[in-house]
């Protein structure tokens, strides 16, 4: 049974993670539905952190909709960077937020691999924000969370997830390309 699941959780965000790459607002509402059928999937294995994720990946994506089709001013938002400074914030905070959500997963849950699925958590976070406001180092943060993400699916079975992430993981590679042409100078 879940193996079903999982393949329609796996086709739904194949096809928002391709549609955030061409920088379509469509990837929002496709996301939301793909992320309704991971939180499932994730509950499921034992992956508490990577369901919790998709909560909040609901919230944001219904946020970043809005934000792609009006921007700022009623017209869509451009691609742009983000400063080091800020990042250099955004990954010193993620990895104290892992450690402590790993730590409170690891002692208080059976959560499978407690550090590694808040690490996911969290670079995912910055990397969710980051796209929401179409900034071109989201893709860096994909590129990493999905690093972690693809080794811990495949040690829980969940192949075909391994599988899309590895895609994601390549798909963020080319966004890096496409997205640099894109920022607004």
């Amino acid at each position: 049974m879940m193996g079903r699941w999982e393949i329609a959780a796996n086709a739904v965000n194949a096809t928002s993670i391709l549609l955030a790459t061409l920088n379509s607002a469509h990837t929002w509402w496709t996301g939301i539905v793909g992320c309704l059928l991971f939180g499932w999937v994730f509950f499921e294995a034992q992956l508490y952190a990577d369901a919790t994720l998709q909560t909040f990946f609901i919230v944001t994506s219904a946020i970043g909709w809005w934000s792609w089709l009006r921007g700022e001013s009623g017209t869509p938002a451009p691609v742009r960077r983000t400063t080091s400074r800020l990042i250099a914030i955004y990954l010193a905070t993620a990895i104290v937020v892992a450690l402590v959500y790993g730590w409170f997963l690891h002692r208080y849950t059976n959560a499978y691999a407690p550090l590694a699925d808040a690490s996911v958590l969290t670079l995912s976070v910055v990397a969710q924000l980051l796209l929401m406001s179409r900034r071109y180092e989201s893709w860096w943060f994909w590129l990493a969370a999905n690093s972690i993400a693809v080794p811990v699916f495949l040690m829980r079975g969940l192949d075909i997830t391994a599988i899309l992430y590895t895609g994601f993981w390549i798909n963020a590679c080319v966004a890096l390309v496409r997205w640099r042409r894109l920022v607004a100078v």
